[in-house]
């Protein structure tokens, strides 16, 4: 999944991020931008957290089932 984050920020050049970020500063001003960045990083913790806890339940329900022996 990382990998293919990197490939489309691959396709982007210099020019296009310049004028992205340009965008978003003149959208939202240059006060708002802390703010929508901490808010960001919120979510993204809360996911990982999600899905770590997730990941853990599905390992623990693994280890309590009996291996099936042929």
């Amino acid at each position: 999944m990382n990998h293919q984050v990197f490939l489309l920020l691959g396709s982007l050049g210099t020019t296009e991020i310049i004028l992205i970020l340009l965008i978003v500063v003149l959208m939202f001003g240059g006060k708002k931008i802390p703010e929508l960045m901490r808010g960001l990083g919120k979510g993204i913790r809360e996911f990982n957290d999600a899905k770590n806890n997730v990941k853990r339940e599905i390992e623990e329900s693994a280890k309590d089932q009996p291996a099936d022996k042929k």
